[in-house]
């Protein structure tokens, strides 16, 4: 395997609809995604889509961790690493739900953005199998943020109010002031 390099804002492939995999089980999708998730590991995240690593292919890599569900998440709200080739989704419902996000494309910041509380998701399967699975909370939030690296879009052009974006390092303040709020 190998770590691939991540493209950051700026670069023209995040801005480009991705092509979509005419055979999802070639020895080709099967390279790059163990790439991914070696590349997803090692820079500590928890998804990521061809194109950031300057493949311009529907394919996509993620994992929901227990932890990030946090304290009021759902029981199942732990899904383990999972890889998707031409994936989609509908929502499930009107309700959308701001929160925190990061990007590996976009290193040092983090903001706020508003999503789909839940999902219904479906791809392929590097080894075949169609997946089909529906989503809440933080699952929800990592699937349609990698699905909009797909179609282009990073989360900073998602945002509704950019006096929510904020260096990571700088997150603390947000959280004190939302402690002083209580």
């Amino acid at each position: 395997m190998t770590l691939l390099k991540i493209a950051r804002m700026g670069h023209p492939v995040l801005l480009r609809e991705a092509e979509p995999v005419a055979d999802p089980t070639s020895r080709e999708v099967r390279r790059l995604v163990d790439d991914m998730v070696e590349t997803m590991e090692d820079a500590n995240g928890v998804g990521l889509a061809a194109p950031q690593v300057h493949v311009s292919r529907r394919v996509i890599v993620f994992k929901a961790p227990a932890e990030r569900a946090g304290p009021d998440g759902p029981e199942d709200a732990e899904t383990p690493l999972t890889a998707l080739v031409n994936p989609a989704f509908e929502p499930v419902g009107d309700e959308v739900e701001l929160g925190w996000e990061g990007c590996l494309s976009i290193p040092g910041l983090t903001g706020a953005v508003p999503r789909h509380a839940r999902i219904r998701y479906r791809g392929t399967a590097p080894d075949g199998r169609a997946v089909e699975r529906e989503a809440r909370g933080f699952h929800a939030r990592v699937v349609q943020h990698e699905i909009d690296h797909l179609d282009g879009i990073l989360y900073t052009m998602r945002m509704d109010d950019l006096r929510m974006l904020a260096f990571s390092d700088e997150m603390r303040h947000f959280a004190e002031a939302a402690r002083a709020e209580e």
